[in-house]
């Protein structure tokens, strides 16, 4: 059974995307393992004033622990068109080139809006496939998620839990079959 971090994607206290996140672990516990990370949780105040080229350890500790999966979720909310500087800012810590190089990742977006964070999950898989990273091809983008979304049950709209549920359901077997090629850069 493969092991995935979600990732919620802010540091914003009671965040819809650690509500979807939660969602999406208790979902995802009977294909995988999960673990989700909260940005709420990293020491940004280790790294005020940049200290690029000199990460602190716990930094380097939040991102090694972050590191020690199969594949990644992330949950992306919309902040002003594009996606937290926070989700910015720790994946500059992220060890380059290699953190994300060969990685299986999933992406939901997620936003009070009617497009369900279109634009920051592209902006973000940008930064993805520049490091090289393996998007699994089904994405899931949460519209006017104050409405439509509920911790428990999921999407109050049919067509679009189901479209949720294919991306849960299919992204782990993605995950074994990725690192069952053996085309990791450890590998």
């Amino acid at each position: 059974m493969s092991l995935i971090h979600i990732l919620s994607s802010t540091d914003r206290p009671n965040s819809n995307a650690l509500k979807v996140s939660g969602y999406v672990e208790n979902y995802l516990a009977e294909k995988a393992e999960t673990k989700i990370f909260s940005l709420m949780d990293y020491p940004f105040e280790d790294v005020v004033g940049g200290k690029y080229g000199q990460t602190p350890d716990s930094v380097k500790e939040f991102n090694e622990e972050f590191l020690k999966a199969d594949g990644f979720l992330f949950v992306i909310p919309e902040y002003n068109g594009g996606f937290p500087g926070v989700l910015k800012l720790f994946f500059d810590y992220l060890p380059f080139p290699d953190a994300m190089e060969m990685v299986p990742v999933s992406l939901i977006g997620e936003a009070a809006g009617a497009f369900g964070a279109l634009r920051p999950v592209e902006q973000f898989e940008q930064l993805l496939k520049y490091r090289k990273a393996y998007i699994y091809p089904e994405r899931m983008f949460i519209q006017r998620v104050n409405d439509t979304f509920d911790p428990d049950e999921g999407l109050n709209n049919d067509v679009l839990q189901k479209l949720l549920l294919s991306q849960l359901d299919s992204f782990p077997d993605f995950v074994e079959r990725i690192n069952s090629l053996g085309l990791s850069v450890d590998a």
